[in-house]
């Protein structure tokens, strides 16, 4: 029996995450989570996070089966486009003044299982016309980043441990609190993480008049 080349064989283990950016997180919960049932599975709240003028957002991540995710960016102060259907791209709206973080938040991320099947892709992509731009663990995975031939970003990623349902429910809290804070004047994270803190002690609270 011959043994497959590492260097040639198929690797990857589908899709991990497309990503999107968001202006309204509220509807896209309501779109996702309360019409087409998918659960919040995972959230991250990122503040001073890249260069000095990224601003504050919250990555959040709906299971969409057998795996996989669909992920949206909420961007703290980013001016709303007019994103009504039938009126074009969101990008079109705002014209070469884009800025990159947010062309960048539209990406597919690919699910590899282990750290020696990451770097493996890692060292075809630096043998390559496009090597790796970006090594980074957040929270609970470790991932690499290219742009293919056309623009778009790729990601390559591995899960460092597995989510716990601890951090299932901090989601859900976050979103919950994202959603109201949102929908507000002059969202924020910090007013975020103001109402999460808050969502949390009225549930401590209903928890334990429950079991005692």
């Amino acid at each position: 029996m011959t043994l497959p080349d590492i260097q040639t064989e198929h690797r990857v283990k589908g899709v991990d995450h497309a990503a999107f950016p968001t202006f309204d997180p509220a509807a896209t919960v309501r779109f996702y989570r309360d019409t087409l049932k998918f659960p919040v599975v995972h959230s991250i709240c990122a503040a001073g996070w890249g260069p000095e003028d990224h601003p504050d957002f919250i990555h959040f991540f709906f299971d969409i089966g057998n795996d996989d995710r669909i992920a949206f960016f909420y961007y703290f102060g980013m001016p709303k486009p007019n994103t009504e259907r039938g009126k074009g791209d969101v990008y079109a709206r705002f014209g070469a003044d884009i800025p990159d973080f947010f062309v960048n938040s539209r990406h597919l991320a690919i699910h590899v299982d282990s750290e020696e099947d990451l770097l493996e892709y890692r060292r075809r992509l630096d043998a390559s016309e496009w090597p790796c731009e970006m090594q980074v663990q957040h929270e609970t995975i470790e991932s690499i980043y290219t742009h293919d031939p056309n623009g778009y970003m790729i990601e390559l990623t591995r899960a460092l441990r597995p989510v716990t349902p601890q951090e299932d429910l901090d989601a859900e809290l976050t979103i919950e609190a994202l959603c109201e804070v949102a929908s507000g004047p002059d969202p924020s994270l910090d007013k975020l993480l103001t109402r999460k803190a808050e969502l949390i002690v009225d549930r401590a609270a209903r928890w334990e008049a429950v079991t005692k």
